[in-house]
């Protein structure tokens, strides 16, 4: 499987955008001071086009993972396994040290109480997105009871994995397929459909197409170049998160892949950024509770960060790297051999 290192630095800044966004929106209660909404004109902060890369990303290397494995079983395994683990343990920490710490209720109401199990078995199960946890108030604003502002992604995340599952499962998982889904996303996006899927569909369907067009011929610089200015006409245009899904995801995956652009090497401590991603908004929070709610935006994100960098590194020394092994072990390998190549393959 083609290695790019690229694709670390990537994925950390696409979480550090999310960082630096919901610093304003948790400091302030609202993101009118955020920089990318005042410069485009209220069209869409930084941390969802980090959002956007991070889908862009995940539709290149998760249809990768499926080609080198061409096994729904190991790849499955995979999947939940680089899912599951930190995020349990995350949520575990979001109810029992965090919660718990900031809750007006005392300590064993606040188990008791329904709304708490519902935040914890609602985003494991992935059934919707469970933002708050009963007596918390960390702020006086708008979102100061929203404990989970991150987790929302996840489930239509997990949606894109059982697309390709599905495709790949059924011998179709090719560049004519990922195509189908990226028109078939853009529309969803344009007119609505399908909820937050239909949103996120075509961010990670552009990636799928880019890995099968990568595989043929590197993405050109020039047309690279065309897709930034190009992003930066439709901001002007009042297009910007709708020709993000292809300009955007041609230029993240030219820089991911690019052999002639060396971005900094963000992995020498590991793949820190799915830690900073879950981490960060019920860290920021509790940073914006420990200051009362008088710290400024910068203060929420500096020491946010900071803290959140320190968790996600535990997270993925002490639970995402030994579980990511767990994929290796002789009864996920040997049960679903795999079928071979497809005819796509080179």
């Amino acid at each position: 499987m083609a290695r790019y290192p690229n694709f670390d630095f990537l994925r950390l800044g696409a979480a550090l955008s999310v960082l630096f966004s919901h610093a304003f929106l948790i400091a302030e209660g609202d993101q009118l001071h955020e920089p990318l909404i005042m410069l485009s004109g209220n069209q869409g902060i930084l941390g969802l086009l980090g959002v956007f890369v991070f889908f862009t990303i995940s539709g290149f290397l998760v249809t990768q993972s499926f080609e080198t494995t061409r096994s729904p079983l190991r790849f499955l395994a995979a999947r939940l396994l680089r899912i599951y683990p930190a995020l349990v343990v995350c949520l575990t920490i979001c109810v029992l040290v965090i919660g718990a710490a900031v809750t007006a209720l005392p300590f064993t109401e606040y188990l008791l109480q329904p709304g708490t199990w519902r935040f914890l078995t609602g985003n494991l199960l992935m059934q919707g997105f469970e933002q708050s946890l009963p007596g918390v108030v960390f702020v006086d604003n708008a979102v100061g009871t929203v404990v989970g502002g991150c987790f929302w992604s996840l489930r239509f995340e997990i949606y894109c994995y059982l697309v390709v599952l599905a495709l790949g499962a059924l011998r179709l998982l090719d560049l004519r397929s990922a195509m189908i889904l990226l028109v078939g996303g853009l529309a969803a996006s344009y007119f609505g459909w399908f909820g937050g899927f239909g949103w996120l569909l075509p961010y990670f369907a552009i990636g799928m197409v880019m890995y099968y067009l990568t595989r043929r011929r590197a993405p050109s610089g020039a047309l690279a170049i065309a897709a930034a200015l190009g992003i930066v006409a439709t901001v002007f245009l009042g297009q910007m998160l709708f020709a993000f899904a292809l300009l955007g995801g041609y230029l993240t995956i030219y820089l991911a892949t690019s052999r002639s652009i060396a971005l900094p090497r963000a992995a020498r401590f590991g793949d820190l950024s799915y830690g900073l991603y879950i981490y960060g908004w019920p860290v920021e929070a509790g940073v914006a509770h420990a200051f009362a709610g008088a710290a400024a935006w910068w203060q929420v994100f500096a020491l946010g960060t900071a803290i959140s960098l320190i968790l996600a590194l535990i997270s993925w020394q002490v639970i995402e790297r030994p579980a990511l092994r767990l994929k290796r072990l002789p009864a996920i390998a040997a049960a679903w051999k795999p079928a071979g190549p497809s005819p796509a393959a080179p």
